[in-house]
């Protein structure tokens, strides 16, 4: 059977201190955040996810966005190079558990730069932003990585949010949702929904028909109902302060095979 695991990493004390760069900075309450993640592990569990947690690295203030390490596909972990330098001792506890997990273990190389954020995969196409964190090397990178393996890369211009995933994800149906005034390049999707509210962008397929979302878009959850699917809100608001969304807060392995 395919598998359910997400690997996630505990907030930072120095939370506050995490980079913002399309966002005016806001004081980040890190006790609250704190809640709120655990909040959000716990929705991953109850709907049937395998919590494999990353060993914090407290120094690292954006460590929470666990997702920023490491691309999947398949049974390979592509491990990542952020754009920004300050995350780069982010990668070494993700690559020590995807490899324990006996995953095929590939890296970014300099001058390459890649982050996960930038990475939406739909089927076998994987959808890659070049922007701030993400160069085109790091884009020829992922290509020669996962092209082998089946995949379609398609680069994606993003200028206008921190990743690609800022900007867009998928539902189940592979239809791609975002919020045009965030997106450079909507004509690039075939299937597109444009959702009324930014963080509307945002979803985690959680298996089945069920969507978890971010509590800042009541007005997308309701469209989301009414196409027949299930939203799983939680409250990451403390996240979205450091440009964060559902989908940083944890990595998906959903091709692992026992």
């Amino acid at each position: 059977m395919p598998s359910k695991k997400a690997l996630v990493r505990r907030p930072s004390p120095r939370l506050a201190e995490g980079l913002v760069t399309h966002v005016e900075r806001m004081d980040v309450d890190v006790d609250r955040a704190r809640q709120q993640w655990e909040a959000y592990v716990e929705a991953l569990r109850t709907h049937g996810w395998e919590i494999i947690e990353v060993d914090p690295a407290d120094d690292c203030p954006d460590s929470v966005f666990v997702e920023d390490t490491a691309v999947m596909y398949k049974n390979v972990a592509l491990i990542a190079r952020p754009g920004a330098e300050s995350r780069r001792d982010e990668t070494a506890g993700v690559e020590e558990v995807v490899a324990r997990l006996g995953c095929s273990v590939n890296w970014v190389w300099e001058p390459g730069t890649l982050e996960g954020g930038d990475v939406l995969k739909i089927g076998d196409t994987v959808y890659v932003g070049r922007g701030g964190r993400t160069n085109a090397v790091g884009v020829q990178q992922l290509r020669a990585a996962f092209e082998p393996l089946g995949a379609r890369v398609v680069a994606v211009p993003v200028s206008k949010v921190l990743h690609l995933k800022s900007a867009v994800t998928a539902l189940p149906d592979g239809t791609v949702i975002g919020h045009i005034p965030l997106m450079d390049t909507p004509s690039l999707f075939g299937r597109f929904l444009h959702v009324p509210e930014a963080s509307g962008s945002h979803v985690v397929l959680l298996g089945g028909d069920k969507l978890l979302m971010a509590a800042s878009a009541p007005k997308t959850a309701e469209l989301f109902k009414d196409l027949g699917y299930t939203p799983v809100v939680v409250d990451i608001s403390e996240f979205e302060k450091l440009e964060g969304c559902v989908t940083c807060l944890s990595v998906r392995l959903r091709e692992l095979y026992a």
